[in-house]
């Protein structure tokens, strides 16, 4: 079993770039950037970031006698958008639910690897444990972590979906790209609600996607005041990066958006009737805000407005 053989097979399966790097413990520095988010309170109410951090912080935790990391992207920037007029919701959130997408390819990934060497052990993931994914791509050389906090890849943007195969075989591994934002500060700039504290550091109790994601309880007025239009989730920081004028439609035919979907202008969401949220929403990622917080969050986009 190769590297290349293994990168291969991912991108016939419709990945859009796949790494791989040694599975080891994560480096000293990111430790204690993770270590001083999570102390300064950083991740709001997200409770699950702060636990089981001995395997966040170290991968080997999560499969026996691990050796390797293959990290996969696959890009999910729309060839139809939604309406400016309409209350716009983050691009990721356009069709089904990436967890699924992702996992059954990266299913199909490890299936391959054990069809090669069946003795093989590994496990995928797509958000489903503690993982710093994005510092595992960048390890393994996919792309680099902006300012925004989000994953570059070059000639490609960000606007990919991450995912990651933990497996007990030794493998050749990537080199990591000595690639930067430089200078350029249009993230923190461009943020409404100066959620990015400062290069890498997001304060998620003034991120427009978790308040209207994440949060349970109400939107705080300042927050509101500064949603841009925003109704589900945000792109802002990516919209305005520079990497990003190389983005491309992506070629998931499961990420395209229904009619319905594109058809939900404001008096529309107004008016929306739990029996049409099942409907047009099923098997999204939007149902992790729930009927009463896509309310919820029209009712702030209304005080935004006033």
């Amino acid at each position: 079993m190769t590297s290349q053989q293994i990168k291969a097979y991912a991108y016939s399966l419709g990945f859009d770039a796949c790494g791989i790097c040694k599975a080891e413990s994560v480096n000293a520095g990111e430790q204690r950037h993770f270590n001083e988010w999570i102390d300064s309170g950083c991740h709001a109410d997200m409770d699950y970031m702060a636990r089981n951090t001995d395997k966040r912080l170290n991968p080997t935790l999560l499969v026996e006698d691990a050796r390797s990391v293959i990290c996969v992207a696959l890009n999910y920037y729309p060839q139809t958008k939604q309406s400016e007029e309409h209350p716009q919701f983050a691009y990721y959130a356009y069709g089904k639910d990436y967890h699924e997408v992702v996992k059954e390819k990266l299913n199909k990934l490890l299936d391959y690897i054990r069809s090669c060497q069946p003795t093989a052990n590994g496990r995928c993931f797509v958000d489903t444990a503690p993982l710093l994914e994005r510092y595992w791509a960048a390890k393994a050389g996919l792309g680099f972590i902006g300012k925004n906090s989000l994953l570059i890849i070059p000639k490609m943007g960000s606007y990919f979906f991450l995912g990651e195969l933990i497996i007990d075989l030794t493998l050749e591994y990537d080199t990591p790209l000595n690639l930067s934002c430089g200078n350029c500060t249009r993230c923190l700039d461009a943020c409404p609600t100066k959620a990015i504290v400062s290069p890498k550091v997001i304060n998620a109790r003034k991120c427009i996607s978790y308040q209207t994601i994440e949060n349970k309880g109400d939107i705080d007025v300042s927050i509101s005041l500064n949603l841009n239009n925003r109704f589900y989730g945000c792109d802002i920081c990516q919209q305005v990066c520079p990497w990003n004028k190389y983005a491309r439609p992506h070629k998931t035919e499961e990420f395209n958006p229904s009619q319905a979907f594109l058809d939900l202008s404001f008096d529309k969401l107004d008016n929306l009737s739990v029996e049409e949220y099942q409907q047009i929403f099923k098997g999204s990622a939007v149902k992790r805000a729930k009927y009463a917080g896509l309310k919820r969050n029209l009712e702030a986009l209304k005080r935004s407005k006033e």
